[in-house]
């Protein structure tokens, strides 16, 4: 079928929700229900929709949403619910939208999962954080045991943790990048527990850490399910989300989840690649790992980008990058950074190292080498050692990770 040009791209109208979430559930293969808190996020305004006679056939939305980057938390555009009818398909109608949206959007930086990587790096996205699922053998896995003090461990209503979860996920945007925030309304969304969603699993159970100060220091979303096997009860624990930034939370709450009575396996969705779980089990070769692609990041305005972050080492670089969507962020950029001084300005000094906006995408939370796109030629090194320097400059000490799929 030819391309079609007279399908129009517009932004959204707030009365047609359903018809953006229809577009994109088709899209998706799931089924469309009633979703008032989804309603109430809905934003219109940071929604395209393409349309054809007046039908949405195409949509994609940006979320308001701020991230953890190294040494601070920044705006950044949070893109979901990219779709385009079947009847529509291979008309051009996504490029259309991708490339309007990423030219508007006001953040220097738009992050998504992506459901096909194949498309979102042809508009200059990269993989800039990789995720760690793990299933966990419980009858293998022998956590450290040791006593703990009663008072330390206990469950929040919804109600309860809507007060105290919200501080504990922005101490987490303080060590890691990757991590999202939630306004109040998102927290509500995140902690709703319908039960045609549980998917045959319990209520969602919230245990959270308290120090000595009886404050919370750390959380665990979970549910369970009850599974019987051939010699009796082998419960299921699936984690949903831990969040917790004092060491002995830390602990602590892993080793509730991992001594369950009558259960033998405990699944667990979003952990960073050097999560420090390795650390605290006997027998690591029980934790089941699978690595893959979580945070897909596209830089919007590179100069801006790249001052909005901090690097690990004093660096003073010029970049050459090439952006084949975005015309600004082609050029020259010196980079000069020394702690949280950092300045970023065009220039027509020689470049030290020369590259595209994807592969600074890819380096930008701090979680992949510079250098490890130079072996493939992404990444050229024009001056000698400048491409060590801008590596390490990147690099950060711990990997990011993202908590959820929005």
């Amino acid at each position: 079928m030819p391309y079609v040009t007279d399908i129009e791209v517009r932004t959204a109208q707030a009365s047609e929700y359903d018809a953006v979430q229809a577009v994109f559930g088709a899209a998706m293969m799931f089924e469309v229900t009633p979703d008032e808190l989804g309603r109430q996020l809905f934003e219109p305004e940071r929604a395209l929709v393409a349309t054809d006679g007046g039908e949405v056939i195409g949509s994609t939305r940006a979320l308001t949403r701020d991230l953890s980057v190294p040494g601070g938390v920044v705006a950044a555009a949070h893109v979901t619910g990219v779709g385009v009818k079947s009847t529509h398909r291979r008309r051009g109608v996504m490029s259309r939208l991708i490339g309007q949206q990423l030219r508007e959007v006001p953040e220097a930086i738009a992050v998504l999962w992506a459901s096909e990587p194949a498309i979102y790096g042809r508009f200059g996205y990269a993989a800039a954080a990789w995720g760690t699922s793990y299933e966990v053998d419980l009858h293998r896995v022998g956590p450290p045991t040791g006593p703990i003090r009663p008072g330390e461990l206990g469950e929040l209503s919804a109600d309860e943790a809507l007060k105290e979860l919200p501080r504990i996920l922005s101490l987490m945007q303080q060590l890691r990048p990757g991590v999202s925030d939630r306004s109040e309304l998102r927290w509500q969304k995140h902690l709703e527990d319908k039960p045609d969603d549980r998917g045959g699993r319990t209520a969602l159970r919230i245990v959270v850490h308290r120090d000595e100060t009886d404050t919370v220091d750390g959380y665990a979303l979970w549910r369970g399910k009850m599974v019987w096997g051939p010699t009796g009860p082998a419960y299921e624990v699936n984690v949903e989300e831990l969040v917790a930034p004092s060491p002995t939370a830390y602990r602590v709450l892993w080793q509730h989840l991992l001594t369950m009575d009558l259960s033998a396996k405990l699944g667990y969705g979003y952990a960073a690649v050097d999560e420090p779980l390795l650390q605290l089990v006997k027998t690591p070769t029980a934790l089941d790992r699978r690595v893959s692609e979580s945070l897909w990041l596209r830089i919007t305005d590179v100069r801006r980008a790249l001052q909005e972050r901090e690097y690990a080492v004093p660096v003073d670089v010029v970049l050459e990058v090439t952006d084949d969507l975005i015309e600004a962020n082609t050029g020259r950029f010196r980079l000069t950074a020394t702690g949280s001084s950092v300045s970023c300005e065009r220039t027509d000094d020689a470049a030290d190292l020369t590259l595209s906006v994807a592969e600074l995408a890819a380096a930008y939370l701090g979680g992949r080498p510079l250098a490890e796109f130079a072996t493939t030629g992404r990444v050229t090194e024009d001056t000698p050692g400048s491409l060590n320097h801008a590596t390490a400059a990147f690099r950060w000490p711990l990997a990011p990770v993202s908590l959820e799929v929005f």
